[in-house]
């Protein structure tokens, strides 16, 4: 038997997958969005735009804003006990309404 690949993208066929209706590109305003330094974000991945992906495991996650890092965000985010930080472009990131 051939070893399986341990790539970024292992194990998220379902995770990382757009549904059949919202394939193709996203819109260029989701790269336009700004958010502030301490401000509450989703990551949420957009398959569709792999620079500035994060890893899946934070797909779903919240997290704080923690500083601008070129065209992308540093977000601190809770994984079990430990803050890690996730860099991010802001196409991955949606503002947190609550």
């Amino acid at each position: 038997m051939v070893k399986a690949s341990k790539g970024t993208r292992t194990k998220t066929r379902n995770i990382i997958k757009k549904k059949p209706r919202a394939r193709g590109l996203s819109p260029i305003t989701l790269e336009m969005q700004r958010f502030d330094v301490g401000q509450k974000v989703n990551i949420v991945i957009d398959p569709s735009v792999h620079k500035g992906m994060p890893f899946s495991r934070f797909h779903g996650k919240t997290g704080t804003v923690l500083a601008e890092r070129g065209r992308a965000y540093e977000v601190a985010v809770r994984d079990g006990n430990k803050l890690k930080t996730v860099v991010a472009r802001p196409q991955h990131l949606k503002k947190n309404i609550l």
